[in-house]
């Protein structure tokens, strides 16, 4: 018997900002307080999952969003950029009760496909103190690279950075 989804992943549209800003709202202190503390997750919503920056990665064609069946809601959220020459996965989130059942690892690969076919490699960074994050990264391949040290002193917000080869379909450009 064929197995029906969820959910589907897609390139994020501008009528998806809203959504994907309560995304993060919703999803991201939850996750991260306990982690970092709650004034340091509250930050990162405030700095990256505000309407400005989303709407920007959405424009560039750089958020991907999984989008539920049943009720249209955005539960699963990847966006990609660069750092220096390295393209970057910085963010990678799937609602609780979405994990588990291989949306990580489609949002991943939404991603990967969106790049442009001469690209080898992919980095994704995440906090230390996220060990979660860290053994899905390590499942789906990305090795450690280097951990920046978090100027605040504190080790669980130390930035670990990974990379791996772009694995494509056989036959895809660039793989």
């Amino acid at each position: 018997m064929a197995t029906v989804d969820r959910w589907f992943v897609r390139t994020a549209v501008p009528d998806d900002v809203a959504a994907v800003c309560g995304f993060g709202e919703t999803h991201v202190v939850a996750h991260y307080a306990p982690l970092i503390g709650e004034e340091a997750a509250a930050e990162q919503v405030r700095t990256w999952w505000e309407e400005s920056h989303i709407g920007a990665a959405v424009a560039a064609g750089q958020v991907v969003v999984a989008v539920a069946v049943a009720d249209g809601e955005v539960v699963g959220v990847g966006q990609r950029g660069r750092s220096g020459e390295d393209h970057v996965i910085y963010k990678l989130y799937v609602a609780p009760d979405h994990r588990g059942a291989g949306l990580g690892p489609r949002l991943v690969d939404a991603l990967v496909a969106q790049l442009p076919p001469d690209v080898d490699r992919v980095a994704i960074e995440h906090f230390a103190a996220n060990e979660r994050a860290g053994a899905f990264y390590e499942r789906e391949g990305f090795r450690v690279e280097r951990v920046e040290r978090s100027p605040s002193g504190d080790p669980a917000r130390d930035v670990v950075w990974r990379a791996r080869a772009v694995q494509r379909p056989s036959g895809a450009a660039g793989g």
